[in-house]
């Protein structure tokens, strides 16, 4: 066969069924590789890993395969509100990822064994609501369910209506993520 010859279709009837034939077989051939290279394509082309939707906190995800997770989903406000143990008190928070700090009410913190009246409100803050005054504390255990996170920085703040779930407590977890309508927590 000279080049070219097999694309060519030849006029005379026997040479015409025996170049089809060739035709269809070659074209089953590719088509039969093109199925099992898109098939197979995860094997053949594994994809660099992709950027996480979520926001990373640690670098590196744990080694443990075992990845528990914890979703709370957003109210009909779009924030997320979720009961936690502060100290050994439950408390209700509102996540705020703009909060740098866990913020407590005076109330909650003295549900979690905090003299508010002792505290010295020398922390000058700029919140949501303007200029306000705060107390800086450290709190031994923060806990939601089986995730349980030490030492975490808070502060207390007079006339706050609500706790804040902020930076201080989100920044220690391996991963979190508000996406989907929920608040993915994987630790």
């Amino acid at each position: 066969m000279r080049g070219g010859e097999s694309f060519q279709r030849p006029e005379t009837g026997g040479k015409a069924v025996a170049w089809a034939l060739r035709q269809a077989i070659g074209w089953s051939i590719v088509a039969a590789v093109i199925f099992a290279v898109v098939a197979h394509r995860d094997q053949l082309f594994p994809r660099a890993a992709t950027a996480p939707s979520a926001t990373t906190i640690r670098g590196a995800p744990k080694a443990d395969p075992v990845v528990n997770t914890l979703v709370y989903p957003l109210d009909a406000h779009g924030h997320v509100q979720l009961d936690a143990d502060v100290d050994g008190a439950t408390v209700h928070f509102v996540v705020d990822t703009g909060a740098t700090l866990l913020t407590l009410t005076p109330r909650a913190a003295e549900a979690a064994g905090i003299n508010p009246a002792g505290l010295s409100y020398s922390m000058e803050m700029n919140t949501a609501n303007g200029h306000a005054r705060a107390a800086l504390v450290t709190l031994r255990e923060v806990r939601l369910g089986q995730l349980s996170v030490r030492d975490v920085q808070a502060i207390v703040m007079p006339n706050l209506s609500v706790s804040l779930l902020g930076m201080s407590f989100l920044s220690r977890l391996d991963r979190w993520e508000m996406q989907g309508g929920a608040l993915t927590i994987s630790y």
